[in-house]
């Protein structure tokens, strides 16, 4: 008899057990009254800095010789840099390399060498952006055929990072507040953030053929032609309000 008592009341504790369980989990589910609202937060500023990338290229049927010629040509366009008051640590030789230079023959229907290219590319980080355009003159002219282009930027991103997730919070919180008072209700806490995006992006000048280099080579450097413009810097947040 004391047996089957005990088997009952074990039975009877995992049936409430169950049912507790069950009962606090639709409760725990219940959604709770609540807005989400995406902010953004645009934020524009004048770069401070520009990284202009350069190659010196060098044909020839003798590696070596190809060789030196390039590097002959790629120390005067650097010591022009260097000229303009550009420190050493500001410019680095990106990647140096030789290949072989192939055109298609009509004749024969099949590529042929026709000896070696050599090629140097250079990146310069220019600080006083007066001195870009004639940066640019000057490499051109001391032996730089290939200028791929130059992109603006900011030394301190944080700040401006900074003040667009600001923006971009009390835009979303305005936004609440605007949906709440409509609904005549109140809003409460913040339950949650996430930052959904955040977009840096760098204004480019590209730079074009060696035939414009070669024409423009001896040109005066045009100041108004390397105009950078503002950066936009965008962040994006979702926050989640209570409403009361």
């Amino acid at each position: 008899m004391y047996r089957k008592s005990l088997i009952l009341l074990t039975i009877l504790f995992g049936v409430f057990l169950m049912v507790d369980s069950s009962a606090y989990a639709q409760v725990s589910n219940q959604p709770f009254p609540g807005v989400t609202v995406s902010g953004e937060g645009i934020v524009k500023v004048m770069p401070d800095m520009s990284t202009v990338r350069f190659s010196i290229v060098t044909r020839g049927l003798d590696a070596e010789v190809a060789r030196q010629q390039n590097a002959a040509a790629s120390a005067e366009a650097m010591n022009a840099v260097r000229a303009l008051g550009i420190p050493e640590e500001r410019i680095r030789m990106e990647a140096f390399r030789i290949e072989p230079v192939r055109e298609w023959d009509e004749r024969s229907r099949q590529y042929v060498e026709k000896g070696l290219e050599v090629v140097r590319d250079v990146v310069v980080e220019v600080y006083d952006l007066e001195k870009l355009p004639a940066l640019v003159a000057e490499v051109v002219q001391k032996g730089a055929n290939r200028l791929h282009g130059v992109s603006y930027g900011l030394r301190d991103r944080k700040a401006a990072r900074n003040e667009a997730l600001r923006e971009a919070v009390s835009n979303a919180r305005e936004k609440a507040e605007l949906m709440a008072s409509t609904l005549g209700v109140s809003l409460g806490k913040v339950v949650q953030i996430n930052e959904q995006m955040f977009d840096f992006p760098q204004p480019y000048f590209r730079m074009a053929s060696q035939e414009m280099l070669a024409k423009d080579a001896a040109a005066a450097p045009e100041p108004d032609a390397y105009a950078s413009g503002e950066i936009e810097v965008r962040a994006t947040v979702q926050v989640l309000f209570s409403i009361l």
